[in-house]
Protein backbone atom coordinates (compact mmCIF):
# COMPACT_ATOMS: atom_id res chain seq x y z
CA UNK A 1 0.00 0.00 0.00
CA UNK A 2 1.40 3.40 -0.99
CA UNK A 3 1.08 6.55 1.11
CA UNK A 4 1.84 9.81 -0.68
CA UNK A 5 0.79 12.51 1.77
CA UNK A 6 2.71 13.37 4.99
CA UNK A 7 -0.66 14.18 6.57
CA UNK A 8 -2.04 10.68 6.02
CA UNK A 9 -3.87 9.47 9.13
CA UNK A 10 -1.66 6.36 9.41
CA UNK A 11 1.45 8.53 9.48
CA UNK A 12 -0.14 10.86 12.03
CA UNK A 13 -0.81 7.83 14.22
CA UNK A 14 2.82 6.79 13.99
CA UNK A 15 3.99 10.26 15.01
CA UNK A 16 1.88 10.06 18.15
CA UNK A 17 4.22 7.23 19.24
CA UNK A 18 6.97 9.80 19.60
CA UNK A 19 5.28 10.52 22.94
CA UNK A 20 5.61 8.34 26.03
CA UNK A 21 1.94 8.51 27.02
CA UNK A 22 0.81 7.23 23.64
CA UNK A 23 3.35 4.39 23.64
CA UNK A 24 2.15 3.32 27.07
CA UNK A 25 -1.52 3.61 26.15
CA UNK A 26 -1.22 1.75 22.85
CA UNK A 27 1.39 -0.77 23.91
CA UNK A 28 3.29 0.01 20.70
CA UNK A 29 6.72 1.44 19.98
CA UNK A 30 8.81 2.35 16.95
CA UNK A 31 11.74 0.24 15.83
CA UNK A 32 13.88 1.90 13.19
CA UNK A 33 16.69 0.66 10.98
CA UNK A 34 17.52 -2.52 9.08
CA UNK A 35 19.40 -4.27 11.87
CA UNK A 36 16.89 -3.49 14.62
CA UNK A 37 13.83 -4.41 12.54
CA UNK A 38 15.63 -7.55 11.37
CA UNK A 39 16.34 -8.56 14.96
CA UNK A 40 12.72 -7.96 15.90
CA UNK A 41 11.62 -10.13 12.98
CA UNK A 42 14.06 -12.94 13.78
CA UNK A 43 13.05 -12.97 17.47
CA UNK A 44 9.38 -13.41 16.60
CA UNK A 45 8.33 -10.00 17.89
CA UNK A 46 4.71 -9.00 17.34
CA UNK A 47 4.65 -6.50 14.46
CA UNK A 48 1.70 -4.14 14.03
CA UNK A 49 2.82 -2.56 10.75
CA UNK A 50 5.85 -1.64 8.65
CA UNK A 51 6.72 1.63 6.89
CA UNK A 52 9.41 1.65 4.23
CA UNK A 53 10.76 3.75 1.39
CA UNK A 54 11.75 1.64 -1.65
CA UNK A 55 13.96 4.46 -2.99
CA UNK A 56 16.01 4.45 0.22
CA UNK A 57 15.98 0.72 0.90
CA UNK A 58 18.35 -1.36 -1.22
CA UNK A 59 19.07 -4.17 1.27
CA UNK A 60 17.89 -7.60 0.10
CA UNK A 61 17.77 -8.68 3.74
CA UNK A 62 15.41 -5.80 4.60
CA UNK A 63 13.18 -6.53 1.63
CA UNK A 64 12.99 -10.16 2.73
CA UNK A 65 11.90 -9.06 6.23
CA UNK A 66 9.14 -6.94 4.69
CA UNK A 67 8.05 -9.87 2.52
CA UNK A 68 7.94 -12.20 5.53
CA UNK A 69 5.77 -9.81 7.52
CA UNK A 70 3.50 -9.12 4.54
CA UNK A 71 2.93 -12.86 4.16
CA UNK A 72 1.74 -12.90 7.78
CA UNK A 73 -0.82 -10.23 6.93
CA UNK A 74 1.03 -7.33 8.53
CA UNK A 75 0.28 -4.02 6.72
CA UNK A 76 3.39 -2.73 4.91
CA UNK A 77 3.15 0.88 3.75
CA UNK A 78 5.34 2.39 1.03
CA UNK A 79 6.29 6.06 1.29
CA UNK A 80 8.68 8.33 -0.57
CA UNK A 81 11.96 9.50 1.04
CA UNK A 82 10.57 12.91 1.96
CA UNK A 83 7.64 11.39 3.82
CA UNK A 84 9.85 8.78 5.50
CA UNK A 85 12.15 11.46 6.88
CA UNK A 86 9.19 13.01 8.72
CA UNK A 87 8.93 9.72 10.67
CA UNK A 88 12.61 8.89 11.15
CA UNK A 89 14.32 9.65 14.45
CA UNK A 90 17.78 8.53 13.39
CA UNK A 91 20.30 10.52 11.39
CA UNK A 92 20.80 9.16 7.87
CA UNK A 93 17.66 6.97 7.98
CA UNK A 94 17.79 3.66 6.13
CA UNK A 95 14.19 3.70 4.93
CA UNK A 96 12.70 1.06 7.23
CA UNK A 97 10.76 1.20 10.48
CA UNK A 98 8.21 -0.97 12.20
CA UNK A 99 5.59 -0.61 14.89
CA UNK A 100 6.02 -3.43 17.40
CA UNK A 101 3.82 -4.45 20.30
CA UNK A 102 5.51 -4.36 23.67
CA UNK A 103 5.99 -7.75 25.32
CA UNK A 104 5.46 -7.77 29.06
CA UNK A 105 7.70 -9.88 31.31
CA UNK A 106 7.48 -10.27 35.09
CA UNK A 107 9.87 -11.67 37.66
CA UNK A 108 7.44 -14.54 38.22
CA UNK A 109 7.86 -15.51 34.55
CA UNK A 110 11.56 -16.34 34.87
CA UNK A 111 13.51 -19.03 36.74
CA UNK A 112 17.22 -19.37 37.60
CA UNK A 113 17.59 -22.62 35.61
CA UNK A 114 16.83 -20.75 32.39
CA UNK A 115 17.87 -17.26 33.51
CA UNK A 116 20.90 -17.66 35.82
CA UNK A 117 22.63 -14.31 35.44
CA UNK A 118 21.07 -10.85 35.61
CA UNK A 119 21.94 -7.20 35.89
CA UNK A 120 19.63 -5.22 38.18
CA UNK A 121 19.55 -1.41 37.99
CA UNK A 122 18.10 0.69 40.79
CA UNK A 123 15.93 3.51 39.42
CA UNK A 124 17.79 3.98 36.10
CA UNK A 125 16.89 7.23 34.34
CA UNK A 126 19.19 7.27 31.30
CA UNK A 127 17.68 5.19 28.47
CA UNK A 128 21.00 5.00 26.64
CA UNK A 129 22.66 3.40 29.67
CA UNK A 130 19.95 0.74 29.89
CA UNK A 131 20.05 -0.04 26.18
CA UNK A 132 23.85 -0.28 26.16
CA UNK A 133 23.79 -2.51 29.24
CA UNK A 134 21.31 -4.81 27.48
CA UNK A 135 23.71 -4.97 24.54
CA UNK A 136 26.55 -6.02 26.85
CA UNK A 137 24.30 -8.54 28.61
CA UNK A 138 23.72 -10.12 25.22
CA UNK A 139 27.44 -10.07 24.37
CA UNK A 140 28.49 -11.96 27.52
CA UNK A 141 25.61 -14.42 27.42
CA UNK A 142 23.83 -13.12 30.52
CA UNK A 143 20.07 -13.40 30.99
CA UNK A 144 18.54 -9.92 31.05
CA UNK A 145 18.09 -6.64 32.88
CA UNK A 146 15.85 -5.82 35.83
CA UNK A 147 14.91 -2.21 36.61
CA UNK A 148 13.42 -1.05 39.88
CA UNK A 149 10.81 1.70 39.90
CA UNK A 150 10.82 4.60 39.27
CA UNK A 151 12.79 4.00 36.10
CA UNK A 152 13.13 4.89 32.44
CA UNK A 153 10.40 3.76 30.06
CA UNK A 154 11.40 0.37 28.56
CA UNK A 155 10.37 1.40 25.03
CA UNK A 156 12.03 4.83 25.07
CA UNK A 157 13.44 5.48 21.55
CA UNK A 158 16.99 5.99 22.87
CA UNK A 159 16.82 2.69 24.78
CA UNK A 160 15.53 0.85 21.71
CA UNK A 161 18.29 2.34 19.52
CA UNK A 162 21.16 1.77 21.94
CA UNK A 163 20.14 -1.83 22.57
CA UNK A 164 20.88 -2.58 18.89
CA UNK A 165 18.10 -5.14 18.68
CA UNK A 166 19.08 -7.05 21.85
CA UNK A 167 15.90 -5.74 23.46
CA UNK A 168 14.07 -8.47 21.53
CA UNK A 169 16.22 -11.31 22.84
CA UNK A 170 16.50 -10.60 26.57
CA UNK A 171 13.90 -9.80 29.23
CA UNK A 172 13.74 -6.22 30.44
CA UNK A 173 11.72 -6.43 33.66
CA UNK A 174 10.32 -3.61 35.79
CA UNK A 175 9.66 -4.28 39.47
CA UNK A 176 10.04 -2.77 42.92
CA UNK A 177 13.17 -3.15 45.01
CA UNK A 178 11.15 -4.98 47.66
CA UNK A 179 9.80 -7.49 45.14
CA UNK A 180 13.30 -7.97 43.74
CA UNK A 181 14.63 -8.88 47.20
CA UNK A 182 11.77 -11.33 47.74
CA UNK A 183 12.39 -12.97 44.36
CA UNK A 184 16.14 -13.20 44.97
CA UNK A 185 15.57 -15.06 48.24
CA UNK A 186 12.74 -17.20 46.88
CA UNK A 187 14.82 -18.53 43.98
CA UNK A 188 18.21 -18.64 45.65
CA UNK A 189 20.00 -15.95 43.68
CA UNK A 190 23.20 -14.42 45.04
CA UNK A 191 22.83 -10.65 45.16
CA UNK A 192 26.16 -8.98 44.43
CA UNK A 193 26.16 -5.23 44.86
CA UNK A 194 28.57 -2.78 43.26
CA UNK A 195 29.81 0.01 45.49
CA UNK A 196 32.79 2.29 45.90
CA UNK A 197 32.49 1.43 49.61
CA UNK A 198 33.15 -2.28 49.02
CA UNK A 199 36.26 -3.77 50.56
CA UNK A 200 36.80 -6.27 47.75
CA UNK A 201 37.99 -5.20 44.30
CA UNK A 202 36.87 -7.32 41.32
CA UNK A 203 40.48 -8.45 40.82
CA UNK A 204 40.31 -10.06 44.26
CA UNK A 205 37.27 -12.14 43.34
CA UNK A 206 38.39 -15.63 42.32
CA UNK A 207 34.94 -16.97 41.42
CA UNK A 208 31.37 -15.65 41.22
CA UNK A 209 28.51 -17.73 42.67
CA UNK A 210 25.60 -18.65 40.38
CA UNK A 211 22.76 -17.94 39.98
CA UNK A 212 23.55 -14.30 40.54
CA UNK A 213 22.17 -10.78 40.31
CA UNK A 214 24.69 -8.01 39.71
CA UNK A 215 23.15 -4.94 41.36
CA UNK A 216 23.94 -1.33 40.44
CA UNK A 217 22.66 1.67 42.35
CA UNK A 218 21.16 4.82 40.90
CA UNK A 219 23.30 6.70 38.39
CA UNK A 220 23.61 9.68 40.71
CA UNK A 221 23.82 8.22 44.21
CA UNK A 222 24.81 4.58 43.85
CA UNK A 223 23.48 2.01 46.31
CA UNK A 224 22.07 3.32 49.57
CA UNK A 225 23.23 1.93 52.90
CA UNK A 226 20.06 -0.16 53.16
CA UNK A 227 20.49 -1.52 49.64
CA UNK A 228 24.12 -2.44 50.34
CA UNK A 229 23.03 -4.21 53.51
CA UNK A 230 20.59 -6.34 51.46
CA UNK A 231 23.41 -7.72 49.29
CA UNK A 232 25.19 -11.01 49.92
CA UNK A 233 28.48 -9.38 48.95
CA UNK A 234 29.84 -6.10 47.60
CA UNK A 235 32.48 -5.51 44.95
CA UNK A 236 34.11 -2.42 43.50
CA UNK A 237 36.14 -1.37 40.51
CA UNK A 238 39.71 -0.12 41.07
CA UNK A 239 39.83 3.67 40.65
CA UNK A 240 43.45 4.81 40.30
CA UNK A 241 42.93 8.29 38.88
CA UNK A 242 41.10 11.39 40.02
CA UNK A 243 37.59 10.28 39.06
CA UNK A 244 35.52 8.48 41.66
CA UNK A 245 32.99 6.78 39.40
CA UNK A 246 32.32 5.50 35.89
CA UNK A 247 29.30 5.71 33.62
CA UNK A 248 26.80 3.01 34.57
CA UNK A 249 26.96 1.11 31.29
CA UNK A 250 30.78 1.27 31.26
CA UNK A 251 31.01 -0.09 34.80
CA UNK A 252 28.47 -2.81 34.00
CA UNK A 253 30.45 -3.83 30.93
CA UNK A 254 33.74 -4.17 32.83
CA UNK A 255 32.23 -6.28 35.61
CA UNK A 256 30.15 -8.43 33.26
CA UNK A 257 33.24 -9.36 31.29
CA UNK A 258 35.09 -10.09 34.54
CA UNK A 259 32.28 -12.46 35.51
CA UNK A 260 32.38 -14.08 32.07
CA UNK A 261 36.15 -14.60 32.18
CA UNK A 262 36.02 -16.20 35.65
CA UNK A 263 32.93 -18.25 34.74
CA UNK A 264 34.73 -19.69 31.70
CA UNK A 265 37.88 -20.34 33.73
CA UNK A 266 35.84 -22.22 36.34
CA UNK A 267 34.29 -24.31 33.57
Amino acid sequence: MKILSPSNKQLKRIRTLFHKKTRQKKGLFIVEGIHAVGQANESGADFESIIFSPQMLTSEFALHVIEQQAQKGIPCYQVNPTVFETLAQKENPQGLLALVRRKECRLMDVHPKSFPWWVALVNPQDPGNVGTTLRTVDAVGASGVIMTQPCVEPTHPSLVRSSMGTLFWHPLIITTFEELLWWVKEYGYHLIGTSAHAEKCIFEVSEYPFPLILLFGSEREGLTEQQRAACDSLIRLPMLGKTTSLNLSVAAGIILYDILQKKQKAG
